[in-house]
């Protein structure tokens, strides 16, 4: 699942630098989401699987399970929050995503997925820097 994450945060970056604000967020908030959920897999805090079926249940049992116990700073909670909201306007609404909110957004998957792959799954982190 984190190396899911860690595509998607490459995608997110490639698309930015294409020109493509949505779909940019869209792969960001993706990147976000799939290290939200090895995390909570990481930490064996993911919730029963029917409450983690939904984008709003398991961002809700990110935050009550990592955000709220301090495992994981509330800025980073927020990110995930707020990158969800961009994808929903950059996937559903007829305006495109300002580029500096992608841009944002992107910044914000990248540091999220390394700060979930490091916190969480710091094997994961070692091999993959050894390439």
């Amino acid at each position: 699942m984190m190396a899911k994450a860690i595509r998607a945060a490459d995608s997110a970056r490639i698309l930015l630098d294409s020109g493509d604000p949505d779909g940019a967020c869209n792969r960001a908030y993706y990147a976000m989401y799939a290290a939200a959920r090895s995390a909570l897999l990481a930490s064996e805090q993911l919730p029963e699987l029917e409450s983690a079926k939904t984008h709003a249940g398991l961002i809700s049992a990110f935050s009550l399970r990592l955000v709220k116990t301090g495992r994981v700073s509330v800025e980073l909670g927020r990110s995930l929050n707020r990158a969800e909201e961009l994808r929903l306007l950059a996937d559903y609404k007829r305006e495109s995503i300002e580029i500096e909110d992608a841009a944002w957004v992107v910044s914000e998957a990248q540091t999220f997925v390394h700060e979930m792959q490091t916190r969480f799954i710091p094997t994961a982190s070692k091999d993959i820097e050894n390439g």
